[in-house]
Order: C-alpha cells, then sequence, then structure tokens
C-alpha cells in the first residue's frame, strides 16, 4: 500500500481522475451520494479525504451519468443498493449493467436483478448456446440428411 493511499486523496485529485467538477463532487458529497470515506469535510477550510473505493463509486456514478442515467434514478439505485447489501459502498460489491432506462445489479454471474423493482429477477439468454441444441434437435430428427436444414421444409410438406 503506498503513502498515497493510506492518506486518500483530495477533492482536486479525485475531480481530475473521475472526471467531474468540484462543485459535483461537494454536491454529491453534502447530499451523501458518495461520502468520502478517509475525512469528511468538518468546518471551512477543511478537506475531504477519498480512499480508492470512493473514487471507483464516483467513476461509476459518472460513467452512469454519461450513459443517459438522471442523478435522481442513480441516487435512488444507490439507496436501494445500499439496504439490499447492507453496505454504504454498494458499487464496490456488484456489478452494474443499463440499458439507460433502468439499471441491474448483478451480484454474481447467476444473479441479475433490476435495482429498481427493488430486487425482480430478469433473465439472459445467450444465443449461441440455443442455436447449438436446436441443430442437435435438427440432426436428431433427420440423422440421414446432410443438411436437416434444407430437409425442414420437405418433411412439413410430408406431414401436411
Amino acid at each position: 500500500m503506498t503513502a498515497q493511499t493510506e492518506q486518500g486523496y483530495r477533492a482536486p485529485q479525485v475531480c481530475n481522475l473521475v472526471g467531474i467538477t468540484y462543485r459535483q463532487l461537494d454536491y454529491w458529497a453534502r447530499t451523501g451520494l458518495i461520502v468520502p470515506s478517509i475525512q469528511t469535510a468538518h468546518g471551512s477550510g477543511s478537506q475531504r479525504r477519498y480512499a480508492f473505493g470512493d473514487i471507483v463509486q464516483l467513476k461509476v456514478v459518472k460513467r452512469l451519468l454519461d450513459a443517459g442515467m438522471s442523478l435522481k434514478k442513480i441516487r435512488t439505485a444507490m439507496d436501494i443498493l445500499r439496504e439490499q447489501l447492507e453496505s454504504d459502498t454498494p458499487l464496490n460489491d456488484v456489478t452494474l449493467l443499463s440499458d439507460g432506462t433502468t439499471i441491474y445489479a448483478a451480484h454474481s454471474p447467476d444473479e441479475v436483478v433490476d435495482v429498481f423493482q427493488r430486487g425482480q429477477g430478469v433473465f439472459g439468454i445467450a444465443v449461441g448456446p440455443v442455436q447449438q441444441e436446436l441443430e442437435g434437435e435438427i440432426h436428431a430428427l433427420f440423422p440421414d440428411d446432410a443438411s436437416p436444414v434444407e430437409a425442414l421444409p420437405e418433411a412439413e410438406a410430408k406431414a401436411n
């Protein structure tokens, strides 16, 4: 661990790393979106100090904003994730996916949930395995044919 990581990062460094303005960083800290975990501001002239994990979360928020999510939706998602994960650093504990309208949290490769639906499960379908399965099923139907896909319309005509 470097001395920099132990001491944390000051606001100007964080703004530069994340690509946000000081005004954004200050607002997000004051409103509790992401607060510095090493040192919060305590009066005029004091400086906030952010840990590396704080910066990661800030960068994720920035990317969600860049992807078209509103700050209000991001804030709601953060609150829900904090509650569900019982964590002050929920963005360190999940992988987020977004379509610009909603935010999905992947807790593991097998579990993806719609954050705004309070954990409503969603599913994905990998097309490759479906195609392979279908090719196998067609081959089982037409084991003697060299090209089972072309034989399919003939078989349907005979069945009718």
